[in-house]
């Protein structure tokens, strides 16, 4: 398979990852703030979701009351999401040079539908590569986070779990394996971090990780 890495585009692709609590949207909302308050073009999105048939397909996965959503399905529904997602919103926004921040991309599926139920990282991040045309973020922030902790972060207050969140805690310790798993795999393109670390904490690493990325020479072409 090709690979379609977004350096050939004059924007900046960057995934924010990690288990559930692990507080992926509050560093993406951080790091958007810093960059366009210097007048840089930022563009967050999420998965699944990013477009409309894409929120549809998240509501399908994600919220109960569906009935039984099988291993296979549950895959290929987040690889279809995925796919106009990344055709619809992340290329033509990086060909138009701007930064994109996706809460969560590929990675996701390989730990949750990979490892998590047990598919295989293999088979899934091959689905997804297909899917994707092969488009790769320049950076993904994997934000480590145990999984006792996200899940006292998710149900804090008022709030409920997703289909997904619900699982047992080895199906969230299994995920968490799969995700360092990758980013041992690709260190240069990975920034792991505690996500038990304050707020503002995280957020200059990841700040300081993105500004050396923007510091590089770009000789990209869309």
């Amino acid at each position: 398979m090709t690979t379609q890495n977004p350096g050939l585009f004059p924007g900046l692709f960057i995934a924010f990852e990690g288990g559930d609590g692990a507080g992926k949207s509050t560093q993406a909302a951080e790091l958007a703030g810093a960059l366009e308050s210097r007048g840089l073009t930022v563009l967050r999105t999420r998965e699944p979701g990013g477009t409309p048939i894409g929120e549809i397909l998240r509501s399908l996965v994600l919220d109960h009351g569906h009935g039984h959503i099988d291993a296979h399905t549950e895959a290929l529904i987040f690889a279809a999401s995925r796919a106009a997602h990344a055709s619809q919103v992340i290329r033509p926004a990086l060909q138009r040079g701007e930064i994109v921040l996706t809460d969560r991309y590929i990675d996701s599926s390989v730990a949750y539908q990979g490892a998590g139920r047990d598919l295989g990282t293999d088979a899934v991040r091959d689905l997804n590569e297909w899917a994707t045309a092969g488009l790769q973020p320049d950076l993904t922030v994997l934000l480590d986070v145990d999984p006792a902790l996200g899940r006292r972060r998710r149900t804090a207050g008022e709030a409920a779990e997703d289909r997904l969140e619900s699982e047992a805690d080895d199906f969230h310790t299994r995920i968490r394996a799969a995700f360092l798993d990758l980013a041992a795999a690709r260190p240069e393109t990975y920034l792991v971090l505690p996500a038990h670390l304050p707020v503002r904490e995280l957020a200059a690493h990841i700040l300081g990780r993105v500004d050396s990325l923007l510091s590089r020479p770009h000789s990209r072409t869309a």
